[in-house]
């Protein structure tokens, strides 16, 4: 399984993009060591470009994260919030019978952030929460008021 990235510019920094397999399974922030060029890098790139111009609501990317099946239903829950809206993370808990703390975990270990829009999890009463990217808050709330789910300060 050789793993392949390739850099995107965005305004919360470079991304990396890696994929495996045919499969998008992380976004971080940095650049590539060896750019690659795959289909499905270059249809990420091109999605995250159309997203950070507002252009593209809703990704459609072959995405394979790895993690715990409890984590991979919150990160599907998560892709489920639509571009705009936010969830909180007792909604989440709720939905999946699960408790907030456990929902912020499986936030936190999100290996394809933005992708999967962790960044749409509020904490109660509407409250930011957190976030574990490079900018911490600051990329959230970038993100939500790119997506106008959060007004402009």
């Amino acid at each position: 399984m050789h793993t392949r990235q390739v850099t995107v510019p965005s305004p919360v920094g470079s991304l990396v993009v890696s994929e495996r397999d045919g499969k998008i399974v992380a976004l971080d922030w940095g650049t590539a060591v060896v750019e690659s060029d795959t289909p499905a890098l270059a249809a990420a790139a091109q999605q995250l470009d159309a997203y950070f111009q507002c252009e593209l609501r809703q990704f459609d990317l072959p995405l394979a994260p790895a993690g715990t099946p409890f984590q991979r239903s919150v990160w599907q829950a998560m892709r489920e919030i639509p571009y705009g809206g936010s969830r909180s993370y007792a909604d989440l808990a709720r939905e999946l019978d699960s408790g907030p703390r456990a929902i912020g975990g499986a936030c936190g270990r999100n290996p394809l952030p933005i992708l999967i829009p962790c960044h749409r999890v509020l904490a109660s009463g509407a409250r930011i929460g957190g976030y574990t990217s490079p900018g911490g808050l600051e990329t959230k709330r970038f993100l939500l008021q790119l997506e106008g789910a959060l007004r402009r300060s």
